[in-house]
């Protein structure tokens, strides 16, 4: 009798959930397809190729399609396969590393229709084609504001090379009596008490006599030459944000048509780089989210237009708000192996700063409680770890208020309020006790 080996069962392969899943590998010259793995085509990238490769693709049977986000040349790509009525998956490079030793461009795409036919691949949010055409606008708004920033600072170099102290005087050199004293030396005008009239009331009012003593300069003729350049390249720029805010507002207005209205909080003060053509900025904002948002803390309509750009107005693409916290790179990321649990880095991406920059204007706040917040963490772990932990208390604020309602919200803060005078109560009593004193709670003043 023969002995019984127990050999093992062999390994079940993989299902194909869709065995006619395409991958392309995207280049600024050439484009390289494969279905389901198999052989590699070669398309151009011009708009014609583009075009004929989604013919192809229909003709395969492939319904969707892998690609991988390689710089701004996958975006024309992916406008015209949304267009052909494919499915796109847009997904991480880091995660479809190709085995070691095997990496070419035929290579890739057989990979990536490989890993999408089984199911393997996850995809990237991408916004709607509106909210893309408002995103592309708002970054290139930006773009000229940081030009335009350049320019600024030429200007002050060339103002302290002329050895006018404005800056030491006036806050903001942008400012209205700030551009009005440069344009007029620009224009030819030297005499200090001339130029001190041409400034707002206030700042004639409390500031005379310093603005008279730092009005004396020494007027040499290249510096002049240099904040003339300065102040022409700095109202280019302001011309080329003027011409963006147009273009927003006929987009804005034309998505908001037929949305509801609601009810609106008061109005906040928009300063530095505010959109100054859109008046219903506030009132689109709210109708876009489907409420008004702006009466969160440290968010305004122009910091809402620009998360409208990054991540639109259907918060339900994220099931709940740690799922959006951490897509936005604002929640702390974890790697697990056997005991070993470290903190893993988690990158930040464009809505995740822009959360970072309104939780920084509370740092200075009074009245508002997330402002106690960051100074209750910085003087724990630091101002960069408090501005990442508010931004992100910011971002739960935003998710639950668009999502569930403000009565979901104002229980929640209801609830934080109180802890936080609990937990503030415990700490003076330890204090206490360690000084050998009572805490005593204060009587009543009638």
């Amino acid at each position: 009798m023969k002995a019984m080996t127990n050999t093992p069962p062999p390994p079940k392969a993989l299902p194909v959930i869709n065995p006619h899943a395409a991958g392309i590998d995207v280049g600024s010259q050439k484009m390289f397809v494969s279905v389901a793995g198999g052989p590699p085509h070669v398309f151009g990238c011009c708009t014609a190729d583009l075009r004929q490769l989604c013919d192809w693709l229909r003709q395969q049977g492939a319904r969707t399609v892998a690609l991988e986000a390689t710089g701004v040349y996958w975006l024309c790509l992916y406008a015209e396969l949304e267009a052909a009525g494919l499915e796109v998956y847009v997904v991480n490079g880091a995660h479809v590393k190709q085995v070691p030793g095997r990496k070419t461009d035929m290579a890739d795409c057989q990979w990536l229709a490989t890993l999408h036919a089984h199911g393997l691949l996850r995809r990237s949010f991408v916004p709607a084609a509106p909210t893309r055409q408002v995103r592309d606008v708002v970054r290139l708004r930006d773009d000229l504001i940081t030009m335009a920033a350049a320019h600024l600072q030429h200007m002050h170099k060339a103002l302290e090379r002329l050895g006018l102290k404005i800056h030491t005087v006036l806050s903001d050199l942008s400012g209205f009596s700030g551009l009005q004293l440069v344009r007029a030396i620009v224009g030819g005008e030297r005499r200090a008490e001339v130029l001190v009239e041409l400034c707002d009331a206030q700042v004639r009012l409390a500031k005379r006599a310093a603005l008279l003593k730092a009005l004396e300069g020494n007027w040499q003729a290249e510096h002049l030459l240099a904040l003339k350049l300065a102040l022409e390249g700095w109202d280019f720029y302001q011309r080329q944000i003027g011409a963006c805010d147009e273009h927003l507002q006929g987009l804005l207005g034309g998505q908001v048509s037929g949305c509801p209205a609601p009810d609106l909080g008061p109005k906040k003060e928009l300063r530095h780089n505010a959109p100054k053509a859109m008046p219903e900025l506030q009132t689109w904002m709210g109708q876009l989210f489907g409420t008004d948002l702006t009466r969160l803390p440290a968010l305004n309509e122009y910091t809402l237009m620009k998360l409208y750009g990054e991540i639109g107005a259907d918060l339900g693409r994220w099931p709940t708000e740690k799922h959006f916290t951490a897509w936005l790179g604002l929640a702390p990321a974890h790697q697990q192996s056997g005991r070993r649990r470290r903190r893993q880095w988690r990158p930040m991406g464009r809505g995740g700063r822009i959360f970072c920059l309104a939780a920084q204007s509370l740092a200075n706040a009074k009245k508002t409680w997330l402002a106690g917040v960051y100074r209750r963490l910085r003087s724990l772990r630091g101002a960069k770890a408090a501005l990442k932990a508010v931004a992100r208390l910011l971002a739960v604020l935003f998710y639950r208020a668009a999502t569930k309602g403000w009565q979901y919200v104002e229980q929640g803060l209801e609830q934080y309020e109180q802890k936080y005078r609990f937990q503030q109560q415990r700490r003076l009593e330890r204090l206490a006790r360690e000084l050998g004193m009572v805490v005593a709670p204060q009587a009543p003043t009638s």
